[in-house]
């Protein structure tokens, strides 16, 4: 006769590492009281849970609305490394919807996640950059990143952090400073910048040149770029990486907005890599190029230099990018330009 046997093994679809979740709207109720439990390996499967739900919006907007966030705003003190690296993660997934960056901003993450640039468990303190990140991208999440008091955090974290987290960094910084460089300048970030530019880093070094780019958009900031960093960035027009190329005109282009970053840009002989540049039908630096080119031929020597260049512009009346044609056709005739 037969017996019905039961195995001792689970099921194989059965992840022991995390809670089981309840139905429908109950489950992150449930998860929510499973934080709070004395126990930690309870608390550990809770959140292990909870990140796989958190990957559908509609989720992130309950989670919210029933008080997630200040519960994973309060476990990231936590003793335990595994508590950090999946509350972090938790809040990165939920910083990728709309809906969860507004909630991170309305709840003051931002702020509390500030003690965890220094956590001693690398993954911790990536997946809070990568937070800053991707809160930077919303101008109001910049906002929060400046009124923490992050920009010299972060800037002194360039020496320190892996080159994947310094990319985070810079990226983050490249938004925040759109908004305001007050607080880098006062700190001498443009000097910190300037030595990612030789970084060894493609990466690096064209984001970093991208953060003085955004520097040089304030006036403030233009001033100290053209003190410091012009020669440097006329070099990274040779680089062999179109991206650097292209992040080092951008910023040069604001540089040179001023007679000084004119005079500088002259002096470290910029025309002849612009203008291998603007030759370039496929550059991604051409229309930055065009208009540098165009503040440089303001200068008298500048103009008596480009004057024996100006079929070079004329190749560009035919380039597909209206931008690209119009800055040409306003370099020709700057060039051109002749004193009555």
């Amino acid at each position: 006769m037969a017996h019905a046997r039961i195995s001792a093994n689970l099921p194989p679809d059965i992840d022991p590492t995390k809670a089981p979740i309840a139905f429908g709207r109950r489950a992150l109720p449930k998860l929510q009281e499973e934080l709070h439990s004395p126990e930690l390996l309870t608390q550990q499967r809770a959140l292990m849970a909870l990140s796989d739900l958190v990957h559908d919006p509609e989720n992130v907007y309950q989670a919210i609305e029933i008080g997630f966030l200040g519960n994973l705003k309060s476990l990231l003190p936590h003793h335990d490394s595994t508590v950090r690296q999946k509350t972090t993660q938790i809040l990165h997934i939920m910083a990728m919807h709309n809906v969860g960056r507004q909630g991170l901003i309305q709840n003051g993450v931002i702020s509390a996640l500030t003690e965890l640039l220094d956590d001693p468990v690398e993954i911790c303190r990536k997946n809070t950059h990568q937070i800053f990140e991707m809160m930077a991208k919303l101008r109001e999440g910049a906002v929060d990143i400046l009124h923490a008091g992050l920009i010299p955090l972060l800037v002194f974290k360039l020496k320190t952090e892996s080159d994947e987290i310094q990319e985070l960094i810079l990226d983050t910084l490249s938004n925040s400073l759109r908004v305001d460089a007050s607080e880098a300048l006062a700190i001498g970030a443009v000097t910190m910048l300037k030595e990612k530019l030789t970084h060894s880093s493609v990466a690096i070094r064209s984001k970093a040149a991208w953060v003085l780019l955004e520097i040089g958009a304030h006036p403030e900031g233009k001033i100290v770029v053209c003190e410091e960093v012009i020669p440097v960035l006329v070099s990274l027009l040779k680089d062999t990486d179109p991206e650097v190329q292209a992040s080092a005109t951008g910023a040069l282009m604001f540089a040179t907005v001023k007679p000084q970053g004119r005079f500088s840009a002259l002096a470290a002989e910029a025309i002849p890599p612009l203008l291998k540049l603007v030759a370039e039908e496929t550059s991604k630096a051409r229309l930055s190029a065009i208009k540098t080119l165009t503040m440089l031929a303001e200068l008298p020597e500048g103009r008596k230099t480009l004057l024996d260049h100006t079929d070079t512009f004329q190749q560009c009346l035919n380039d597909p990018c209206e931008a690209v044609k119009r800055a040409a056709e306003i370099a020709i005739s700057v060039i051109k330009w002749k004193p009555f």
